[in-house]
C-alpha cells in the first residue's frame, strides 16, 4: 500500500474525490437531456439554449442552500433526500418568474470526505433534478479541514432557466378582486429549522427516532426531513393552460416577508385564515414552542408552499386543473386596494 501524499496527511485526499466522481458519473450523466454538451468532470459545463423554442429568450437564475435542515439529516443519519431539498429551493424561486429550469450545479463542501454520504447526497440532487427536469451538468467538492468539523457539510445550488421576455411573471399585473390560490406544501420544506431545532431537541429533548403522536405515525426525524416539493411538473403545466399574473415561494420570510416582494404598491394580499389545513408538525410546534401566529406566517409555510395569484374569473378552472394533476389547491385570499398606512398582507378571519 503506497504512502498517503502530504496534501493527504493534511486533510484533503484527492484519490477520496475521484472516487466520488466515478461513484456519481451514471447519476448526473441520467439528468442530462438535450442541451447538454459535456460530461461530468470538466472544468466547465456547457449548456446549448434552444432559440427556436423562444421568440426573446431571458434567462433566470437563483442560488440557495438548505439551512440547518443539513443538522437533522446527520442526526438521521439519512443522507438520500437532502439534495431533493437543495434543487427544490432553487428551482422554485425561479419557477415563480414563469421559468423553465435549464440545468443545475451543486457545492458541497465538508471537513473530511465521505464517500458514501457523499453520494447520497448527490443522489437526492440528480433524483431532484429529474423531477425539475432539469440538468446537473457541474458542482464542486471542496474537503476543508479546519472550517468545517470531520462529519460536517454544506450545500449550495444554482440553477438557471429561461422564459420568453414577454411571458415573464413579475407581478405588475396583480389587480384588485385577483385571487390567491395556495398549493400545498409536503411539511416544513427548508425554512425554520433552526427553530424547530430548539423546540424539539433542546426544550423538549426529544429525539429523532421517537414516533410522537401529535404529528402522525412517522418518526420524529422522518418527519422533519420530508423533502421540500419541486413544483415544476404543476407550474410548466398550469402555464400553457391558464392566465397567472403573480407567483410566491414560501420560502425563508413565509407569507408575510414574500408575498409583498410582487405585490403592487397600489394592491394588498388579505389571506382567510382556516381555508386551507395545517399540517400537524406546524400546530405541534405552535403549542410546544409557545409561537405567536404571526411569527408562524413569518417563518413556517404552515402547509401552504407556492401560492398563484389569478383573476376571479380564472380561479375555478384553474383550481379544476391542480386537482387534475393530483395537486392539493386551495384558494386561501383575494387582493384588495391598499391604503399606504396598512400593512401589505393581513390575515382574517
Amino acid at each position: 500500500m503506497k504512502d498517503k501524499s502530504l496534501y493527504a496527511q493534511a486533510g484533503v485526499d484527492i484519490d477520496k474525490a475521484n472516487e466520488l466522481v466515478k461513484r456519481i458519473r451514471p447519476m448526473v450523466a441520467s439528468t442530462f437531456k438535450r442541451g447538454v454538451l459535456t460530461e461530468i468532470g470538466g472544468f466547465a459545463g456547457l449548456f446549448a439554449l434552444d432559440l427556436d423554442r423562444y421568440h426573446e429568450p431571458v434567462l433566470v437564475s437563483s442560488t440557495d442552500g438548505v439551512g440547518t435542515k443539513i443538522k437533522i439529516a446527520a442526526m438521521c443519519n439519512m443522507h438520500k433526500t437532502i439534495g431533493i431539498d437543495l434543487v427544490a429551493m432553487c428551482v422554485n424561486d425561479i419557477l415563480v418568474c414563469g421559468a423553465n429550469p435549464l440545468f443545475f450545479l451543486d457545492y458541497f463542501a465538508t471537513g473530511e470526505l465521505d464517500p458514501e454520504k457523499a453520494t447520497d447526497v448527490i443522489k437526492g440532487i440528480t433524483d431532484g433534478c429529474k423531477e425539475a427536469d432539469c440538468s446537473l451538468i457541474g458542482g464542486e467538492t471542496a474537503e476543508m479541514p479546519g472550517l468545517y468539523a470531520e462529519n460536517d457539510y454544506d450545500l449550495a445550488g444554482f440553477v438557471v432557466g429561461v422564459v420568453d421576455r414577454d411571458k415573464i411573471i413579475d407581478g405588475s399585473e396583480i389587480g384588485v378582486g385577483q385571487v390567491m390560490i395556495g398549493l400545498s406544501s409536503t411539511g416544513l420544506h427548508s425554512n425554520g429549522f433552526s427553530l424547530v431545532r430548539k423546540i424539539c431537541f433542546e426544550k423538549l429533548g426529544l429525539a429523532v427516532s421517537e414516533r410522537v403522536p401529535e404529528i402522525g405515525k412517522l418518526s420524529l426525524g422522518e418527519v422533519l426531513l420530508t423533502p421540500t416539493k419541486i413544483y415544476s411538473s404543476t407550474i410548466n403545466h398550469l402555464l400553457k393552460q391558464q392566465r397567472i399574473t403573480g407567483m410566491v415561494h414560501i420560502t425563508g420570510g413565509a407569507f408575510l416577508d414574500n408575498i409583498p416582494r410582487i405585490l403592487p404598491k397600489s394592491c394588498r394580499a388579505v389571506i382567510k385564515k382556516g381555508s386551507w389545513p395545517i399540517p400537524p408538525i406546524f400546530q405541534f410546534l405552535q403549542e410546544k414552542g409557545n409561537i405567536s401566529e404571526e411569527e408562524m406566517f413569518r417563518t413556517f409555510n404552515c402547509g401552504i408552499g407556492m401560492v398563484l395569484i389569478v383573476p376571479e374569473a380564472d380561479a375555478q378552472d384553474l383550481l379544476f386543473q391542480t386537482h387534475a394533476l393530483d395537486e392539493q389547491a386551495f384558494v386561501i385570499g383575494h387582493i384588495e386596494e391598499r391604503k399606504p398606512e396598512k400593512p401589505p398582507v393581513v390575515f382574517q378571519n
